[in-house]
């Protein structure tokens, strides 16, 4: 096992202070190391180099040096010229930052430079549309999530309001996006999140309101990107209502780990590599409210979730034999948690 450390972001419209970090030890023990303040760290990410960890913040973005300890060091803040972001993520060689917006559907590229500092703008892009219905949530462009694809050509941009996936190519030498095509995702479907595999063969698609993930497979050349493989019910119409909020890959990609909303459920689905199928292994409660991000540790064995509204970080061992999974450890109690990053020191280019 390596030297784990955990970045977590909280709200800071209460008692929390903005970035949390612990040290993380092999039977998943959290122990708080340092709190770094930052206004409503929504998104965070670490640059692909390992060397930088990049933060949405009320002021824009703010971007930290990673210490040898995993401790941070703030570098500099970028005005990103709207409203605050919700997801953040590097391209593959750090040279861009892409910024998604819920509340203006804006997706801002900006600069990184080499020394990890935020430069300028490069490019913006505003969604435009109507939702596909009148609820609160759809009534216009919402851009949830932005995610490079694993050869680096193109940007996704899931767009909940619009339940649809903005597919651009990315311009490396320019600083510029163009968007090249549109997948479409049933309509009220909310979509929240899109991962791929690190060969590139495969995506997931999660969708909120239908509680959906759906398999996709990605195709780099060519005029459709992504085509559609199978989908699969997190809840099987059990838990109803229930969103389906977060999910994530164990390291070996074996396992998906997906939160349930509202039921306040995990999720745990075992993945086919040559197929990209999913095989539900089990599904359960956590105990907790609001179970806003679900992350595995370094071992398949246990994974974390982030327990928004009850204020606290669960850690669960999980039996695969038997098909269940337990917490193993108490909770940690912790003011509106929002979002995390494991990394693991010893991996830094």
């Amino acid at each position: 096992m390596g030297k784990y450390v955990a970045y977590v972001g909280t709200y800071t419209h209460g008692t929390s202070n903005g970035i949390y970090v612990y040290d993380i030890d092999k039977h998943g023990r959290f122990t708080e190391k340092a709190v770094v303040p930052v206004n409503n760290p929504s998104n965070i990410c670490v640059t692909n180099s390992g060397k930088y960890l990049i933060s949405i913040a009320d002021e824009g973005l703010v971007s930290f040096k990673i210490e040898e300890d995993g401790n941070l060091t703030q570098i500099n803040k970028a005005w990103t010229n709207g409203m605050r972001g919700c997801y953040v993520k590097t391209n593959a060689d750090d040279k861009y930052i892409f910024m998604g917006g819920h509340h203006d559907g804006k997706i801002t590229m900006m600069r990184l430079n080499e020394d990890g500092s935020i430069g300028d703008i490069a490019d913006e892009v505003y969604h435009r549309g109507f939702g596909n219905s009148f609820s609160e949530k759809s009534t216009g462009p919402h851009v949830a999530c932005v995610e490079t694809t694993p050869d680096d050509k193109y940007l996704f941009a899931v767009d909940s309001g619009l339940s649809q996936i903005r597919i651009y190519e990315i311009d490396h030498e320019l600083g510029k996006l163009r968007l090249f095509d549109i997948y479409r995702c049933p309509l009220e479907s909310e979509p929240r999140r899109i991962r791929f595999t690190k060969d590139g063969q495969f995506g997931y698609i999660l969708q909120q309101e239908t509680n959906v993930l759906e398999v996709v497979k990605y195709n780099p050349e060519g005029n459709e990107p992504l085509t559609h493989v199978a989908e699969t019910s997190t809840t099987d119409g059990e838990f109803h209502p229930s969103d389906s909020v977060e999910f994530k890959m164990s390291l070996d990609e074996k396992y998906l780990y997906v939160s349930i909303d509202m039921y306040n459920a995990v999720a745990i689905f075992e993945r086919n590599p040559e197929t990209g199928l999913l095989t539900l292994v089990t599904r359960s409660y956590i105990s907790g409210d609001f179970p806003k991000v679900v992350s595995p540790l370094p071992s398949s064995l246990r994974f974390v979730s982030l327990n928004h509204d009850s204020d606290e970080i669960m850690t669960f061992k999980i039996n695969f034999e038997e098909k269940n999974f337990l917490m193993c450890q108490p909770p940690i109690k912790i003011n509106q948690p929002n979002c995390m990053r494991i990394f693991d020191l010893e991996e830094r280019k």
